[in-house]
């Protein structure tokens, strides 16, 4: 597909979906709804804010309800049965979105709300020419021209766009767009070029999965003393990070009540908070044990993949430069064993 193209490509896909794609605001970019003639940006590093957003909202109305003399009137939650396209997703980005289906959808214990609007989302990536030196997708099982999460690939050749459909639901989209035109062995080729390539420039090598173990006894280790003295407790981390989904629910009342979910962080001090005053997790220290484990140990053990995706956002936003590529990596070397002795 030509690149000039993209504009059709938004006006086929607002036929029947609500498309979200990244807009440039000053120096930033963020995932944004758009509409035909929207002038959005398919020439970045990486967004801001990651796309989870569109599917697991900052804020988001569960349902409202009336408390009434003869007993509570429930109105159900908004309709989520609309279409939604991603486009230009990256692909630590559609694979966090992976992560997050099993989350949200393995057990008991369903996500309607996510898992509705999960499976109603046709996600269009686009492939990452061009790694900075906070990326490390590649230790945790990702690839700048990954396809995990997505239905269709967008590879950048210059001034075309190689198409690559992933699932049945992207074969279905391509055969809407008749003027797309057939790939020549020379594109393919290049592809192959700027994936291997990429590749070699993600420069950032951790051993993720070998701390999964090691975390095992490591619960009372002195060196969560020395990780967490750097932290702020800001939560920007969280809140940036593809995959964290702690979440608190609270009731507001407006003319009617509403049962409203908003992001909370396992960084935040009153995150376990409980009402009788006592906090389980005092101090900086156990939030940072927390967030590490979960990651690296809790979720691998669960679902068999670490719960991070390498987009480096937390590292490259952090305000006191804190890396969890060196945590991670000391944690799996014993350097902080080593250390102290």
């Amino acid at each position: 597909m030509e690149k000039k193209r993209i504009p059709k490509l938004i006006k086929e896909l607002t036929k029947e979906h609500e498309v979200f794609a990244p807009v440039k605001k000053e120096s930033l970019v963020f995932f944004e709804k758009v509409s035909p003639g929207s002038e959005i940006s398919l020439d970045f590093q990486n967004t801001t804010k990651s796309p989870k957003e569109v599917l697991f909202p900052q804020t988001e109305i569960l349902f409202t309800y009336d408390i009434k003399k003869n007993g509570v009137e429930i109105e159900k939650a908004p309709e989520l049965r609309k279409k939604i396209a991603l486009l230009g997703i990256r692909p630590c980005d559609a694979k966090a979105l992976s992560l997050l289906d099993k989350f949200f959808s393995s057990g008991d214990h369903k996500d309607f709300y996510f898992s509705e609007k999960r499976r109603n989302t046709t996600t269009i990536g686009l492939a990452c020419n061009r790694p900075i030196s906070t990326c490390f997708c590649t230790s945790m099982g990702g690839a700048p021209f990954g396809k995990e999460g997505m239905d269709l690939l967008l590879q950048d050749i210059n001034d075309k766009y190689l198409i690559e459909t992933v699932t049945e639901k992207g074969d279905k989209l391509v055969e809407k767009l008749p003027w797309l035109e057939d790939a020549e062995k020379a594109d393919i080729e290049k592809a192959r070029d700027l994936a291997r390539d990429a590749e070699r420039a993600v420069t950032s090598e951790i051993s993720g999965m070998s701390v999964t173990k090691k975390l095992d006894g490591m619960f009372d280790n002195p060196l969560w003393d020395q990780i967490y003295k750097k932290c702020l407790g800001c939560g920007v981390c969280t809140y940036l990070c593809p995959t964290c989904c702690c979440f608190d629910v609270l009731d507001e009342a407006t003319t009617k009540w509403k049962r409203i979910r908003i992001w909370d962080s396992c960084q935040f001090s009153c995150f376990t908070l409980q009402g009788s005053g006592y906090n389980p997790r005092p101090s900086g220290k156990e939030r940072m044990r927390q967030r590490i484990m979960h990651k690296f140990n809790y979720f691998p053990k669960n679902h068999g993949e670490n719960f991070c995706v390498g987009c480096g956002r937390c590292v490259q936003e952090c305000p006191v430069n804190f890396d969890i590529r060196e945590v991670v990596e000391g944690i799996s070397t014993d350097i902080w064993r080593k250390k102290n002795g």
